[in-house]
């Protein structure tokens, strides 16, 4: 397993596949295994190495002694020093739900070392913004859909993927498989920046930005898609009909043709 040393010692993890352009993959979380986006690595191996990092505290990296270290915005000091072990100019970056803070951060950090950025189902541009009340609508109205009792009979809330497909099933049970996160984790990891001063920092971001939310995401929304695509000044979203959480499960043709338009541009 490939490993590296980040700027305080702790070792991180990750897989390399594919060849061409280095794209940075981040899983979200907190703390999921990064064996949770394989099937969107899948859409894209071929045109270019997906470098698939697990983050401190998370799959098969190590914990870190300093908790405080878990915060995303100190998160983004490891895609540095993975950058810098590649021995990269320039990283395209891609992450899912929480993970898509810690890109964000390492962007408004680094601006020049950054190319092309996905953020597939962001929990928000500068922290967790996530709209409860949609939310809650999303599943509520989605409580008595076709699949929904299947779905909860195998343990899993019908909200969090489009369909309970059989794709659906064997993601659902692969993560049950992986590591699971320290408990701490999640508050560790959610701090809440000065919103006005990231903000800022976002906006002086030129970087395209691909947003790809699930139009019936039961756990992030969208309006926190939106607001992470309105922070950027060449941003894009693309709102999937009939996706939750993980798009790339439910239609896997549509992010495919969606990723591989947007990073060979």
């Amino acid at each position: 397993m490939p490993h590296f040393t980040s700027h305080d010692g702790t070792t991180l993890s990750y897989t390399l596949s594919g060849s061409g352009p280095l794209l940075v993959c981040l899983a979200g979380g907190p703390g999921a295994d990064v064996r949770d986006l394989d099937g969107l690595g899948a859409l894209l191996a071929g045109p270019r190495t997906l470098v698939m990092l697990d983050a401190r505290a998370a799959g098969r990296s190590e914990v870190p002694e300093d908790r405080a270290s878990c915060a995303f915005p100190e998160q983004a000091r490891d895609i540095e020093a993975l950058r810098l072990h590649l021995g990269a100019e320039r990283l395209d970056l891609l992450g899912h739900s929480a993970g898509t803070l810690t890109v964000q951060a390492y962007a408004a950090d680094h601006p020049g070392r950054v190319g092309r950025i996905v953020l597939i189902t962001p929990a928000g541009l500068v922290a967790r913004e996530i709209d409860q009340a949609e939310v809650d609508a999303i599943r509520a109205r989605r409580a008595q859909e076709p699949g929904a009792a299947e779905a909860s009979a195998a343990g899993v809330q019908p909200w969090l993927y489009g369909r309970w497909t059989e794709a659906a099933r064997r993601h659902f049970e692969a993560d049950a498989a992986y590591p699971q996160p320290p408990a701490w984790l999640r508050e560790a990891f959610y701090v809440r920046p000065d919103p006005v001063r990231e903000a800022a920092r976002r906006a002086a971001v030129a970087s395209p930005v691909l947003v790809i939310a699930g139009a019936e995401d039961g756990v992030g929304g969208v309006s926190a898609a939106r607001r992470a695509a309105a922070g950027y000044p060449n941003a894009r979203l693309e709102a999937l009909p009939g996706c939750g959480h993980w798009p790339w499960i439910d239609e896997p043709s549509a992010v495919r043709e969606f990723l591989t338009a947007f990073l060979d541009a």
